[in-house]
Order: structure tokens, then sequence, then C-alpha cells
């Protein structure tokens, strides 16, 4: 794979090393290749995510691991943000390669060195942020790829998410995230899965679609992050991959966990748990709960969204600031969502048009709520 040949050009220590792990990565992306393709004769087939990438590698700076050692100060446990089953996240800064504008705040992923656990994941972030360009997936703006005595080293250089992710700030208690900020950060979210599933030449499952992926601006806007379990979508006459169950427990289709067999329906199952996240305020599986109310999909239903029950699984810390009448809506595009048959569940354009009509619905609804629930108070202080 060329993306690499440029450690070859290295002129440290480590070349011959770099060099090794270059043509590693290359063997394994061909091989790759290979075996899609052998899948894939009967119908012509768009380019795959390894030849998109090769017309776009050369807008990714790859990083020295010294530069990113210093971008930390030595990886300092003071700037660790986050940590995961890939590695941990350090917040940095890096120095523009002209020396003229200004350092830059990034965010470093770097993977646990331990064994080369973690790699295919590594390779696929790569790749596949590598050729995407929407404002609602994370930017990635380099990488660091270097195989040494100590083991491989293998990190990934994003823009920096000042306000982290929807999870830290849907379940915190010291915090309310607002009616209308939960549902235009799940649009942007929408916007972002539309684009991967019809807005490329080839079709990407994200398979990852949680909470904790979808990462906050400055400004709230949500971007799509950890695309190391990403993959390309069925081509010509295949209805689905095949690949191993991975995934976060209950957030995956039952159709995927089941049968291994991976489509664009999956990633919209996923969407559908996380819209009842923002609608309850409570986790797809909560253990220290009451064993009827541990699973959020078990306990949904019981509360339809056309029935007037359907109030009293709505977050209990957004009061009356909301719209009944949008969450209804949320409520049964989540339902359609996580319908069984995968058939039958909507595009991830459609999920944007219904949430763009429950944003609508909130600002038409969301006055009157408020001044009758001001009504009420009033009424009530007057008895």
């Amino acid at each position: 794979m060329k993306c690499f040949s440029i450690f070859i050009k290295d002129k440290s220590k480590n070349k011959k090393r770099e060099s090794r792990a270059a043509h590693e990565l290359r063997n394994q992306s061909k091989s790759d290749n290979s075996a899609l393709s052998q899948t894939s004769r009967s119908l012509p087939s768009p380019r795959r995510i390894q030849e998109l990438y090769k017309e776009k590698e050369h807008n990714l700076r790859v990083f020295s691991l010294q530069e990113l050692r210093d971008a930390t100060d030595g990886f300092n446990r003071m700037l660790k943000i986050g940590e995961g089953g890939f590695g941990s996240v350090y917040k940095g800064t890096i120095r523009p390669l002209n020396g003229q504008a200004d350092p830059l705040v990034v965010a470093i992923k770097r993977l646990n060195t331990q064994g080369l656990q973690g790699h295919k994941e590594w390779l696929a972030e790569v790749q596949f942020l590598g050729v995407v360009n929407h404002p609602n997936l994370v930017k990635l703006l380099g990488y660091c790829c270097v195989d040494g005595e100590r083991g491989i080293q293998r990190l990934l250089v994003y823009e920096f998410m000042p306000n982290r992710s929807l999870e830290d700030h849907l379940f915190s208690r010291a915090f309310t995230l607002p009616w209308k900020t939960r549902l235009e950060i799940m649009l942007g979210a929408a916007e972002g899965l539309a684009y991967l599933h019809e807005g490329l030449e080839v079709k990407v499952i994200y398979r990852d679609f949680k909470s904790s992926n979808v990462l906050l601006d400055e400004n709230f806007k949500p971007k799509l992050s950890d695309f190391g379990l990403a993959r390309e979508g069925p081509t010509g006459d295949h209805t689905h991959v095949s690949t191993a169950v991975v995934g976060t427990y209950g957030y995956a289709a039952p159709e995927y966990v089941e049968t291994g067999h991976l489509t664009i329906q999956s990633d919209i199952w996923t969407f559908g748990v996380v819209l009842y996240e923002i609608l309850t305020g409570r986790r797809t599986l909560e253990r220290n709960r009451p064993t009827s109310e541990q699973k959020l999909l078990d306990l949904v239903k019981q509360f339809p969204p056309d029935s007037k029950r359907f109030k009293m699984i709505i977050d209990p810390r957004l009061t009356n600031s909301y719209s009944f009448n949008a969450a209804q809506k949320v409520g049964k595009l989540a339902n359609s969502c996580v319908n069984k048959n995968a058939k039958e569940r909507p595009t991830m354009s459609q999920v944007v048009e219904c949430l763009k009509a429950a944003i609508r619905e909130s600002e038409d609804g969301s006055s009157s709520v408020t001044s009758s629930s001001r009504m009420r108070s009033r009424r009530s202080n007057k008895v």
C-alpha cells in the first residue's frame, strides 16, 4: 500500500523497521483487495476504499513518534482525555509544518503497545478517515506508524473536540442536555451516517454508532469518531458483508449478532437505540436497575409512542421543557429503526427528514409547552 511509502524515505534509526511495517501493511491491503474481488466478479463494482485512499493520502501528515511525544509532554497522564479498547487518547499541541502558523490543539490516540491487537482497526481508521469529508465526521489530520524494539507504535492525530462526547453530557448528573440540543446532535449524526451510506462512491457501514462515539465541538456540533470497526458495504449482487460480530453490547442489530451478516440496516438499528437513549436519559443497559428495567429496548415496549403512557419514560430531567408531539415523532422513528425486519427500517436520508420535522415541531411547540406549564404553576399558587 503506497500510503506508507513515506516511511522508506525516513532517515531515522528506525528506517528498516518502519520499512518492514510499510511492507506488511501493503500486503494486508492487497490481500483484502483480492479476497473481495473474488466474491464480486459477477457485477461491476465501484472502487474500493483502498483505491480511493490512494488519491487522498497526500492530505494526511505523517508524524514521527518524537513529534507526538513532544506534543503530549511524553504522553503525560495529566493530558489523557479518554481511554478505550484501542488505547489511550491524549490532548496535545502540534506545530505546523511551515512553522509560521499558530500551534494546533489536537487529540492523539495511541494504540496499546502489547502485541498487534488493534492494528487492523488503526489501518481502517487511516483509510476511511483519509477518504471521507463531511462536517459531521471527525477530521483525521495524520498518523504515526513505527515498528521498534519495544513493539509497534500506532498513533492517530485528530482535530480536538472540546465538548467531549454525547455520552458525557446525556448521562451527566450535573448537567441536563436541553431537548432541542439533543435533537440537533442526533440530526447531525444522522447526516453523517447518511453521507457514509449514500454520499460516497462506496457504501460505508459505520458499525459502531453509540453516544460515546458522537463527539461535540465548541458549539455542540456532532462529529462521528472511531472508524476502526467500519467496513465497506456489499457490492454487486451481494446483500451483506460477512464478518465477526464486534461492537458494544446492547447496540448491535439482532440479525448481525445472530448471523454475522452486516448491512447498512445494521447502522439504522443502532441509531434507533441511541434515539431512545436521548428520549429517556437512560443507557441501553443499566444493571443497577430492577431486572425488568435493565434493558432499555425491553422497557420502552411497555410505553408505545402513540399512547399517553409514553410520557412516563421521557427523561424526567427535561421537566416540561420539550414538545410532547415532537417526542412522540422521535419515539415512532426510534421504533421504526429497531424494527426486527431489517428491510422495513428507514434509510438514513428518511431519518434525517424525520428529525428535521421533529425539530420544527419542537420550535413551534416549545413556547406553548412552557407557557402552559407556567399557567398551571400560577393556578396552583393561587389555590
